[in-house]
């Protein structure tokens, strides 16, 4: 069987668990959605018009000093492995990649990306600038996406209201075109059968909350995206203080919940978590989801003191470097193989193997 290709180089700075409670938050995000003056938005525009928002954000970005080193990939010409390739890495949208169910590529798509942060063309708005952090970070990813939003703005004029501020194509998004969110793991609230209520509760305030892979998905591996729902009548600031004092509300149900099971449900939970670790150090085949499930396992028993201190880089890479289509370049394989599986059992018991978990 052919080995995979040393994959150092994909380790993306948000999966390195080098921030604020990375055992549990696995990345925060900032997405800040803006148009162009005299450009019709979205859904009324030309070809020729999103070419020529491509066109003058490409321009401005070469001479700005945050994207002027960045890579522009046009979504619209790219492999569908390509696409996937860049959805997976979280640097574009499913609806930009088409990978979403209507399975259609936007034409004019395209992306420019400079280490973590991330502009995305011509989806729902002409730009969406993206910053994307480790751990709990809200302050560094803001601060990434509003210098480069500034540096852009410098060079072009966005739709703005002197009543409403920014212009969107979405309602939801006038105002700052702020969205803020965070990808954290909740194993313990969903065991001790607590999560819907802290669900419900953070909907009642502002927030909504999605799965891995964003609007409509489940939360698989008890991952879960909390982010804010509306844009306008807040600042920025106001908006990233609400998510962050409701993320530590959550961050501190978690702990809780996962002291209770450690003390009522021991043997169970140990089990549970032993069971995760043999699967994913002695499984052959294995699709994505039962990896994260394995995955969650895992990562709370670390988490908890039942198996060693281990990296939670290594976790966070899997939840990328596992896809299909990094698969699918790691083994040269296509996207369609059936062997995708077993590379992926093959691929997880080499990272692992790499570092040196053995219980």
């Amino acid at each position: 069987m052919t080995e995979p290709r040393r994959q150092g180089a994909d380790l993306l700075p948000w999966l390195g668990a080098t921030g604020p409670w990375a055992d549990l938050v696995v990345s925060t995000r900032v997405r800040l959605a803006r148009n162009l003056t005299g450009v019709s938005f979205w859904g009324r525009n030309s070809e020729a018009q999103r070419e020529a928002v491509i066109a003058a954000v490409h321009a401005a970005a070469t001479d700005s000093p945050s994207l002027g080193g960045a890579l522009l990939h046009r979504l619209d010409v790219l492999s569908p492995e390509g696409r996937l390739w860049l959805q997976e890495r979280q640097q574009v949208s499913r609806e930009l990649a088409g990978t979403d169910a209507s399975g259609h590529v936007r034409s004019g798509g395209a992306v420019l990306v400079s280490g973590s942060v991330a502009v995305m063309l011509n989806e729902e708005d002409h730009l969406r600038v993206q910053g994307l952090n480790s751990g709990f970070a809200l302050d560094q990813t803001s601060a990434d996406a509003t210098r480069v939003d500034s540096e852009l703005g410098e060079r072009l004029s966005f739709a703005f209201h002197p009543e409403f501020g920014y212009l969107t194509a979405c309602p939801t998004n006038v105002g700052t075109g702020l969205r803020a969110s965070v990808l954290i793991h909740l194993p313990g609230l969903i065991l001790t059968r607590e999560i819907t209520k802290v669900l419900q509760g953070l909907g009642q305030v502002g927030l909504t909350s999605r799965g891995l892979f964003g609007e409509g998905s489940e939360a698989l591996g008890s991952l879960f995206q909390l982010s804010n729902q509306t844009t306008l009548g807040k600042s920025e600031g106001e908006l990233l203080d609400h998510l962050g004092r409701l993320v530590r509300q959550v961050v501190a149900y978690e702990i809780q919940a996962r002291s209770a099971l450690r003390r009522d449900a021991g043997a169970a939970l140990e089990d549970r978590v032993w069971r995760a670790w043999g699967l994913l150090q002695h499984a052959r085949s294995m699709r994505f989801d039962e990896m994260v499930e394995w995955l969650s396992g895992v990562r709370l028993g670390v988490n908890v003191g039942i198996l060693p201190r281990v990296s939670m880089a290594t976790l966070n890479r899997l939840l990328v470097l596992a896809r299909d289509a990094h698969l699918a370049r790691a083994f040269e394989a296509g996207l369609e193989d059936e062997c995708l599986a077993v590379h992926r059992a093959t691929l997880v018991r080499r990272l692992l193997a790499d570092e040196g978990w053995v219980p």
